[in-house]
């Protein structure tokens, strides 16, 4: 075990709590800082995982939690909000991030960011643009970081393949904006074992990994999966571009979880697939599929399968 515990920041979200529970299984210490210490109740039976109330938005709190850990693990995202919320959750905080690592000498960064991101080049929503902007300021610190490029990430709780199935138990039909879009969705655990198989490999240092499943399909193929997998199928029904931007702009204003806006149009306007095959070092042999026959019990029967190979690693068989 480590001396110094990893900081995850971003550790109470969705592909954080799975991080969070292959580092533990693995006997790692994490650190991991939230506003509201009710929030991370669910990360609370972790054996070696501490959590902090803290505010990573102030300096003086962020320089204290990197001082005393031995690598950083950036997670924290946003996909809806303003310029000014984008900028702040991924150009600004990742910026004071690395400020921070450098003060400390903490070397080891790994930081999230998002399939369809490129290197130069303009990027059609300020989500990407601020996505690529916190990749640049990441590459310029001088430390020995490593950025992973998701597409779109399933798993038993996520809020993706479920919203839409929720949305499907309460419409006849669904109208849908940016219906032709592509995407390549990811298994969360998939996700969850390229972060832990490079946190301490060198040859991952100053590398970009694209992180997408084996299949890609269109959008109006996943809300049709995520309806027929829940058993509540509807009849998906492409918009024009205006009506679709008329449906995203409506949608922004509605109370509940936004299911779209503009500016997620606008992001849907880059291809949301992989250049390749997943990089060798990451792990992943068989990226895990996401199709029609295995959605729901099978993504259960996974995280179960996943939670138990973590429990036998911490109570190995004599």
């Amino acid at each position: 075990m480590t001396t110094k515990p990893i900081l995850v920041l971003g550790g109470t979200g969705f592909v954080g709590r799975h991080i969070l529970a292959r580092l533990n299984s693995l006997q790692l210490r994490t650190l991991v800082p939230t506003r509201r210490r009710d929030r991370a109740r669910h990360l609370l039976p972790l054996p070696t995982n501490e959590i902090v109330e803290a505010d990573i938005h102030d300096d003086a709190t962020l320089h204290g939690l990197v001082a005393q850990s031995e690598a950083v693990i950036n997670l924290v995202g946003i996909l809806h909000g303003s310029g000014a919320d984008f900028e702040r959750a991924h150009v600004t905080l990742p910026t004071r991030i690395v400020d921070a690592c450098r003060q400390h000498q903490v070397r080891r960064l790994l930081h999230m960011s998002a399939l369809g991101v490129t290197d130069t080049g303009k990027m059609p929503s300020l989500y990407l643009q601020s996505k690529q902007a916190g990749e640049a300021a990441v590459r310029a610190s001088g430390l020995d970081w490593t950025i992973f490029r998701p597409s779109v990430i399933f798993g038993p709780d996520d809020r993706f393949i479920n919203l839409f199935a929720s949305l499907q138990r309460f419409v006849p039909l669904v109208p849908l904006a940016g219906a032709d879009a592509r995407l390549q969705p990811v298994y969360i655990g998939d996700v969850t074992s390229a972060f832990v198989n490079v946190l301490h490999n060198p040859a991952s240092v100053g590398r970009t990994y694209e992180l997408a499943g084996p299949d890609v399909y269109r959008l109006r193929e996943l809300v049709a999966l995520a309806g027929r997998i829940h058993g509540c199928q509807r009849l998906v029904i492409g918009l024009p571009d205006w009506l679709g931007r008329l449906q995203a702009a409506v949608m922004e204003v509605l109370p509940g979880p936004r299911l779209m806006s503009m500016d997620n149009l606008d992001s849907l306007r880059q291809p949301n697939v992989a250049s390749g095959p997943m990089a060798p070092e990451l792990g992943i042999t068989s990226p895990t599929r996401l199709d029609a026959a295995s959605a729901t019990g099978s993504l259960a029967r996974q995280q179960r399968l996943d939670h138990s190979r973590a429990g036998a690693r911490r109570h190995p068989t004599q």
